[in-house]
């Protein structure tokens, strides 16, 4: 109902839907309480938007973060006041950390019980106010339409992120005359998409002059929806590129110009040629620990172009001989256009002697893996299988750990929006939900949960929703009995010390819990996988299963260790190829 004027009368939750509608929201997940129950009694007579009930209301954040990061749209996430807000706050820091665009919409008790310790009363736009790029407060009906549109403006534009409406039960139940006008002005709120001319030609002169670029790609590029813009440029200029954690897919696996992925965990030819640079082309990317190693050690011949969307990255960690301040795809867009226009009036660098060390780091560290001693599964092998058999066009979430970095080392990915993982956060419980929330967003396409058994109990409650709600994902168990990642760190730095980081240490069965009488709890199809021969034949079964989720054990080798490894703290020069293979460590 665009326009202005006297509108239809209604009450504040029916304007709530009504503004969503508006907007385009088909999907939202969340779960109902008594300070939201006015709006869920509209969400009954919805025709446009399905509701999706979640088990658990970090399992609706992290669906909607799910639902954003496969489809580059809004995910929505609805939750009742004080417990049920709080349990939000986890999917909404990680959607802070790794900029996805979602909207958190709370009850909040009556406005004049607010500041009691009402029953279910928590502040939850101040708990949020440091992890979101803006909370608001709605307190009357007729501030609902506004709220809802600057709150969707606000977190699927510029540096896209959570947002969170905070809305009481009188202002829910309260009416007012409904007028849609989605013409959002935010006071101090001017995202800079096109990026300044002078900046994008000292861009075009250093890569020109450059002997050793690189392209130091991020999560952002993937955000902006500029993969294609990235092709072309990095082909322009010919130099090699790296993906951070958050932007593999962005740049195809199988161009012959990436070398992988950097950092603590990075391939050696994609640390080491961020480490011998001399011109790093950071493209979305806000220089993160992780990548880094010991920031004063890293890259320290490089000079650096810093394009992001956020000012407030661009020098935050490295200085920038060239910031630029824009939208990934545009500033991609202009850089190609000027450094095609360079090549017509100067001559470039010679990147020969270049390639040809990073083409000898090639030869010589090749990302691989040493077979178990144990007789056990190798992840690696298990998570390498999934990808092969599954192709490109699936999609894969991963949890956190040891599992996560073989999910991104080993599967090969070739377009954007197919992994999906907790990044900044490092939140443990993401995958599943997110895998629901990615599934619904994509129902065509398969759809891998990549978990370990540490995470996997923190929220396969959802495996609830995914039946009820007809979503079939499929759920790879890389079950160590542990907590790998921590154990990783206690083997190398604490004398494998393993203090509370191996599950199964009861008296009881040594397997608990049993994750196949657990899937079948579910309503899951579910396998176990203890021998190597039988690794396909679960995974083919799983890809040829679609009337129900699938959830497969992979009892895998607690040994097993992630390779290559960057110690915190220390210079990626340092980076470690193998247990044999690097300096020797202290203990902290």
């Amino acid at each position: 109902m665009p326009g202005s004027g006297r509108g239809e009368q209604m009450t504040g939750a029916q304007a709530v839907l009504r503004s969503l509608e508006a907007l385009g929201v088909s999907d939202v997940f969340g779960l109902p309480g008594g300070a939201v129950l006015p709006l869920y009694d509209t969400i009954m007579d919805a025709e446009k938007i399905r509701h999706i009930l979640v088990r658990h209301e970090q399992g609706g954040g992290h669906a909607a973060e799910g639902y954003a990061a496969a489809s580059g749209e809004v995910g929505v996430c609805i939750a009742t006041s004080g417990p049920g807000a709080t349990n939000l706050v986890t999917a909404i820091a990680d959607a802070y950390m790794d900029s996805v665009p979602l909207l958190a919409i709370t009850g909040q008790v009556f406005s004049h019980l607010m500041g009691t310790d009402a029953f279910q009363e928590a502040d939850i736009v101040g708990i949020t106010m440091p992890i979101t790029k803006h909370s608001f407060l709605v307190t009357t009906a007729a501030e609902v339409p506004a709220a809802i549109a600057a709150a969707y403006h606000l977190a699927s534009t510029g540096r896209p992120g959570p947002v969170l409406v905070d809305i009481t039960k009188d202002a829910q139940e309260g009416l007012l005359d409904f007028v849609w006008d989605p013409q959002v002005d935010l006071a101090g709120y001017r995202p800079i998409t096109k990026a300044n001319s002078k900046q994008i030609q000292a861009a075009a002169d250093l890569i020109a002059a450059a002997e050793r670029p690189v392209f130091y790609v991020g999560g952002g590029v993937g955000r902006a929806g500029a993969s294609a813009e990235l092709i072309q440029l990095a082909e322009l200029v010919g130099a090699p590129v790296v993906t951070t954690l958050m932007a593999r897919g962005v740049f195809p696996d199988s161009h012959p110009q990436h070398l992988g992925m950097p950092g603590m965990h990075g391939t050696v030819p994609a640390v080491l040629a961020l480490q011998e640079a001399d011109l790093l082309i950071t493209l979305g990317a806000r220089f993160d620990d992780r990548v880094t190693g010991k920031a004063a050690l890293f890259a320290p011949e490089a000079k650096v172009i810093h394009a992001d969307i956020d000012p407030a990255e661009i020098g935050k960690i490295r200085a920038a001989d060239v910031p630029i301040v824009g939208d990934a795809a545009e500033v991609i867009a202009d850089l190609t256009a000027a450094v095609s226009s360079a090549k017509m009036s100067q001559t470039f660098a010679d990147q020969g002697p270049w390639w040809a060390r990073l083409h000898e780091l090639q030869e010589k560290f090749p990302l691989g893996y040493q077979e178990t001693s144990d007789g056990l599964l190798s992840p690696q092998h298990v998570i390498q299988r999934i990808g092969e058999l599954t192709g490109p066009e699936g999609v894969f979430a991963a949890g956190v750990g040891q599992h996560q970095m073989w999910a991104a080392q080993f599967i090969k990915y070739e377009r954007p929006n197919s992994w999906l993982n907790s990044g900044g956060a490092g939140t443990m419980g993401y995958s599943v939900p997110a895998a629901m929330g990615a599934k619904v967003a994509e129902p065509e396409r398969v759809v891998w949960a990549i978990d370990g058994d540490g995470c996997f109990q923190m929220t396969n409650q959802e495996l609830a929703t995914c039946v009820v709600n007809n979503i079939p994902i499929k759920v790879a168990v890389i079950n160590n009995s542990s907590l790998g990642m921590v154990r990783q760190w206690q083997t190398l730095i604490y004398d494998g010390r393993y203090s509370n980081t191996e599950l199964n240490t009861g008296h009881g069965s040594p397997r608990v819990p049993d994750f196949v009488k657990l899937g079948e709890a579910y309503g899951c199809l579910a396998i176990r996988v203890e021998r190597e021969d039988q690794v396909d034949e679960a995974i083919k079964l799983a890809l040829e299963t679609n009337d129900r989720p699938v959830v497969i054990d992979f009892v895998v080798s607690a040994d097993a260790m992630v390779w290559p490894m960057v110690r915190q703290g220390t210079s990626n020069s340092d980076i470690q190829y193998a247990l044999d293979h690097a300096p020797e460590w202290e203990g902290e």
